[in-house]
């Protein structure tokens, strides 16, 4: 799913009247968590296609739209770093991502380890200060920690990108 796909869905959105709504999507009129960002809308067949959550039913995704806010990310702007927003968990859902590290910056796309970030589990390993950064026009995901449990507990199949991201993060300690 490249961005030009994204940005065709929502100009085809942007010219529904107003008050219309394509079926399996949600928007988010909360607060941007940081400067560069503007809340985003979730289509659930754009979703179905991202690697951290292909494979999932249409209700389960569902449900993940309706428990998660989605972010548009300019390049350049802070996703989250261990000062703001490691509490949520985040998810790269189109673009790239870069994890500066101790020094390091690891650029990260969407099929990557590092494509999720924060969280409990990451916070949990005693990483020194990160900061998450968009490396191109993005689309992110924010889920709260009691949802992403929440998804857990209803089997949504997530344990394999979530081990793949802890096993990255644990080797940066090495």
């Amino acid at each position: 799913m490249g961005i030009s796909t994204r940005r065709r869905w929502l100009a085809a959105a942007a010219a529904l009247p107003l008050g219309a709504a394509l079926p399996g999507c949600a928007s988010s009129g909360a607060t941007p968590p940081g400067p560069g960002m503007k809340a985003s809308v979730t289509y659930l067949h754009l979703l179905a296609k991202v690697p951290m959550f292909r494979g999932m039913s249409n209700e389960q995704l569902q449900w993940v739209i309706d428990h998660s806010r989605e972010w548009s990310v300019e390049p350049g702007a802070e996703v989250a770093s261990s000062q703001r927003g490691i509490d949520s968990f985040w998810t790269l859902l189109d673009g790239g991502w870069q994890l500066q590290v101790a020094g390091r910056s690891i650029a990260a796309g969407h099929a990557d380890p590092a494509k999720w970030y924060g969280g409990r589990d990451m916070v949990a390993l005693g990483l020194p200060p990160t900061r998450l950064v968009a490396t191109r026009s993005s689309y992110v995901m924010e889920i709260a920690q009691p949802a992403l449990d929440e998804m857990l507990g209803r089997g949504l199949p997530l344990g394999p990108h979530l081990q793949a991201g802890l096993d990255f993060y644990r080797a940066l300690l090495r």
